[in-house]
Order: structure tokens, then sequence, then C-alpha cells
């Protein structure tokens, strides 16, 4: 990855997380426009699918911190 490219990448990371989102939804949506569509489409379908999960207790919801926390552990070592 290019020095830029990676002052980006932590740059971006320091942002809030609503802004992140925002960034990476953007991001995504410039790949390909043509599929813009189709990926919130497909968005919107798991979205629904996570919440029933939620709603049915078939899954338990992790407060954000506690989920950054252990994706952090679990790609930096």
């Amino acid at each position: 990855m290019s020095t830029r490219v990676e002052e980006i990448t932590e740059a971006a990371l320091a942002l809030p997380n609503e802004a992140r989102a925002m960034l990476a939804d953007r991001l995504v949506e410039s790949l390909d426009p043509a599929d813009d569509g189709m990926f919130h489409r497909l968005w919107a379908d798991e979205a629904q699918r996570r919440l029933q999960e939620l709603r049915s207790g078939s899954v338990a919801p992790v407060p954000g911190e506690e989920a950054i926390d252990q994706l952090r552990k679990k790609y930096t070592g």
C-alpha cells in the first residue's frame, strides 16, 4: 500500500463511527455505480435479517466499543 493510501486510511479510521460508515458506503458505491441499487437491496435485506435475529433473541447484541475491541484483538495480534 502506498504511503498516501496509508495516510488516508489512518485519517479515515480516526473518524467517528458514523462518518466512517458514510465513507465506507461512498467508497463501495464508487466501485460500480451500475450495481448501486443491488448493493442497497442486499444491505437492506441483511439489516432486516439481523434485526429479526435480535428481536427473536437468537443473537445477543454486542456494544459497539466491545465489538471494535474484539476486532482489533483479532486483526492486530
